[in-house]
Formats: C-alpha cells, structure tokens, sequence
C-alpha cells in the first residue's frame, strides 16, 4: 500500500518538489517501521495508519476526508441510485417491522407482500418481538441480486402467518422527492441530492409536468446537501440557453476545466425560480449560481450553506477512500461561494450555521453582510451578487420561528411523533383505502382530530416529553398539518406529503407569489445598485 501510494503521489509532482518529498514519505515510513517493530506494547497496525490520515487530512480543509470501506458502502448507496435487496418502505413499529409500502414492480410487491404487513421472521430469524434492531433487520432483507430470502407475515384479518419468497433485485434510490403541479400553469419539483439518477429523475418529471401543462417551474433545493457535480451541470444545462458557462473548476494541480451549456434543454423559457436555505450546499449551489448569474431565474430563501470546493475520490487497496479537495469551483460570473475556513479547524467551521443564528441572519435580510470585494455582476442584467460564502438568494424568506417549540421538537427528534402516526394509519389502512379513492379526495376532506393531539401528548409523556400549554399552543396548528401530512405520506407517497407540507411553506408561497405575478417577478430583476 505505501509503495503504491508513494508511487501516484510521486507522478503528480513537478521534479522540483521530488527530492523533497521522498525525504518526508521516507521520514512517515520510518516512525511506522519504529512504531511496529519497536514499540513497547502490540499496535494496532490498521489503526495507526487510519488514525494517521486522519490527522493529515484533518490539517487540510473541512472537506477533505477519510472514509472506511463500511462507511464507503454506506456513502455510495444513496448516491449511486439503487441496492441489492427485498424493496419495500418501513418503519419499526411496536418491536416489529411493519411495511409502509412496498417500492413498484419491486420484489416484494411481486410476489404480494402490502403496505400494513409486519414482517416477523426472514429466513429463520425471528425479528419480532425480540428487540431485534433497525440495523439487523436490514442485514437480514439485504443480499445479492438473485438470492432468495424467505419471509413470514402477519396480516390483519388472516389467523395464520403468511410465507412469501423474495427473489431479491436491485432497489432504486430515489433523489427526487417530488414533482406536481401548484397551479394550472406552475410546476414544482424537489430533490433531495444530486446522485447518479437524479438527471433522470428531473427530466422525467419536468416532461410530464409539461404534458400536465406546466409554463412555470418551482425547483426545491431546500436541505439538499449536494452530491454529484454533473447531475447539477446536467440540470442547468436543460435550463439555460447555448453556450452559456454553467461553471468552471480550477485548482494548484488541476488546470481549468469549463462546463457550458449545449442548448438543446428542454425549459430555456417560462418563469423559474429556485428555492435554497442554509443548508443546501455543493451541487445545488453550482445549479442555483448559475440561474442567479445568468438571470434565467429567481432564486428564493436564505443563503446556502457555502461549499466551493471540489473533492476527488481516491480509493484505496482496502476498499477504503480519501476525499481529497483538488479545486475550487466557480460561478459564471466568476464567485467563489466557498465559505471561510481556518485550516485545521473543522470543529469552528461547523459552529457557522449557529452563528448565522445568532447574529439574527436567519430571520432578517439585512444582518448579511460582505465586503465590497467580494461584489460580482451578474452577466445579463448586471444585478449585483457576491461570492464568498453562499449564494445569497435575490428574495429573502426568513426562517418561521413561529410554529416551533420545545415540545415540537422533541416529540419529532424523539421519534415519537413518526410513531404514534405509524401507528395511526396502520389502524385505519383499511378505512382509509375505502374513504379516499385519490389524494385530491383526501386531501379536501380528511382533518386531523383534537382528540389525536390530545392522545399524541400522551404518548409523548410516556418518553418523559413534558407538556406545556403555552408551547403546544405554539405548534398547534403546524402539528396539525405535519400529521395530515405523515398520513399522505404513509398512505400515498412523499410527493403528496410535501404538498400538504408546502401550503404553509414561506419559501414555496414566495415563489408561488412571484411567479404569478410577471410584473413582481420583473421587478426583482431589475434591482441594481
């Protein structure tokens, strides 16, 4: 592993840095050499060396990074778009698995396995009833493509178990959470990281709206922490027209490399807007930087998170990976949106979000402050913009600190919340498959009771979750929808929770606003120092 390792490293350096270099990979080789033939007790020699690039890389810059071979499994999956295994939603429910809904024309929907089965023995396991945990059950579902596993059921209404086969397959990842029409005319979609899919989903989802009728369109990059960078540069390129630059990467040992649109996107035209806060980062920045600059669209929110640098994956014998930063992208007009670091002072870098709190950012526009140094043009109507930290939104929404208390918070970082809702629908599954045919009946007629509330503050006492009047008041109305909420997700799908979600969503009814209102929308554009 050190020779290879020293090998690559070797064919990346000029000839003036070789000499220099092999003296200090030969001084790291010694104190290895020492340490394991010498040192007074046994070591761990994995460990060291883990432990070792650790602490290099930890010198570097906040997103450079060592991951081991489990953790490299675990990364890659959601951004590589699918796995191996039964295809089926759940949650653990009561010490057993329960089935949200099994994935379309997935295995498990085959061979009838439904939403509302509980899942009590894989192969011959038994997983109910046993305080088997999350993670072991997955272990259990999960295999190569092809195997079988068998599963035993409980269904309500049969007396006996049910015993299906699963012939396991690969699994879909899905990046796109949703995609529907807001009005006649406007169409949303959200995607929740840029993976290998995500080009796909969009496009696939863009198309029908348009079939649906759509002139407008709501992109949500809201939380998305980024991922792949061509799925971004895929993205923009169906929204801008030819030859526009999308973004460009340059760094010490990596000459410039420019992405240009093609011309040939299938929404160059109609109303855009993006929606972005602090926690939408690295691709989706890349996306939502290149609508701002070339004035193709509005972008909505508070200020993105602020990750400008490009990470090369270099894997290593193990299975293991460095992500080493190469470069620093750019917007088209030229910004650098990384935020400022410290090298060797991840920890500090972290505590940023909080300090946008506290410094009132969040909730008012005005707290953003930059140099003029870092003041940019944007490259059709010469709006001003800057780098440095984010993309900082042309219509500032603040954050709702309104509906959130205590109580809220801790009944959904507990758990409790998903829980008790699970619970619910899996009680009323059947009633409610017969009462609403459609999620348009649904949502129209279907209203969350007091008295579930009332039952949902008892549950939470049973996790030492106090209740105070004051602060339920607070939430109430905003638990009363997230509740609605859940049961549209359990019943149909993510997409139709969002669209419950979204009617009181600040962001989303800003741009709903400013996209049926032409004259506001120009007026955002114009606005110049």
């Amino acid at each position: 592993m050190t020779t290879l390792l020293l090998t690559v490293c070797l064919s990346v350096m000029g000839a003036n840095n070789k000499e220099s270099y092999t003296l200090q990979m030969q001084k790291l080789l010694t104190t290895y050499r020492m340490i394991h033939g010498l040192y007074v007790d046994d070591v761990d020699a994995n460990e060291l060396v883990e432990s070792s690039i650790v602490a290099m890389l930890k010198e570097l810059d906040p997103h450079s990074a060592y991951i081991s071979p489990e953790d490299v499994k675990k990364m890659n999956e959601p951004l590589q778009g699918n796995f191996d295994g039964v295809g089926i939603q759940f949650n653990v429910l009561d010490d057993s698995l329960i089935v949200i809904s099994p994935i379309p024309g997935g295995p498990s929907e085959k061979v009838g396995i439904r939403a509302g089965d509980r899942i009590v023995k894989v192969d011959s396991t038994v997983i109910a009833g046993v305080k088997c945990s999350r993670t072991r059950m997955v272990e259990l579902l999960r295999g190569q493509k092809g195997t079988k596993v068998k599963v035993e059921v409980r269904r309500k209404g049969r007396k006996e178990l049910l015993a299906f086969t699963i012939i396991r397959d690969k699994i879909p990842i899905y990046s796109l959470d949703a995609a529907y029409m807001v009005s006649p005319t406007i169409g949303y979609v959200k995607l929740n990281r840029f993976a290998a899919t995500s080009y796909r989903e969009f496009m696939e989802a863009v198309l029908k709206l348009q079939k649906e009728g759509m002139k407008d369109l709501i992109i949500d990059l809201k939380g998305n922490g980024g991922g792949y960078m061509q799925p971004a540069i895929e993205i923009a390129d169906q929204l801008l027209e030819k030859d526009r630059l999308i973004v460009y990467t340059e760094g010490r040992n990596s000459p410039v490399q420019k992405f240009d649109s093609r011309g040939n996107g299938t929404f160059e035209k109609g109303g855009l807007v993006v929606l972005v806060d602090e926690a939408s980062a690295s691709a989706s920045e890349i996306l939502s930087g290149a609508v701002q600059d070339w004035d193709r669209g509005l972008i909505i929110g508070r200020r993105s998170f602020g990750k400008g640098l490009v990470q090369k994956p270099i894997n290593l014998p193990d299975g293991a990976m460095i992500r080493l930063t190469t470069a620093r992208y750019h917007t088209p007009s030229g910004r650098c949106i990384q935020k400022p670091y410290t090298e060797g002072e991840k920890d500090e870098y972290g505590k940023d979000l909080m300090e946008r709190f506290e410094s009132g950012e969040l909730v008012n526009a005005d707290s953003i402050d930059f140099p003029d140094s870092l003041k940019y043009k944007t490259l059709v109507e010469g709006r001003t913009v800057y780098g440095g930290g984010g993309i900082i939104p042309d219509v500032f929404v603040p954050i709702d600190t309104t509906t959130y208390s205590d109580f809220h918070r801790q009944v959904i970082a507990s758990g409790v919340l998903n829980q008790f809702m699970l619970s619910y629908v899996d009680e009323h599954r059947e009633e409610f498959r017969h009462k609403y045919k459609s999620f348009g009946q649904f949502d129209e007629k279907y209203e969350v009771k007091e008295e579930m509330l009332e039952a949902l503050v008892v549950e939470a006492a049973k996790d030492s979750i106090e209740y105070d009047e004051k602060e339920f008041a607070v939430s109430h109305d905003f638990l009363f929808l997230q509740m609605k909420a859940l049961v549209a997700r359990d019943l149909f799908d993510m997409s139709e929770y969002y669209q419950v979600l979204n009617t009181r969503d600040k962001s989303f009814l800003k741009a709903v606003e400013v996209l049926e209102n032409k004259k506001k929308r120009l007026a955002y554009y114009n606005q110049q120092d």
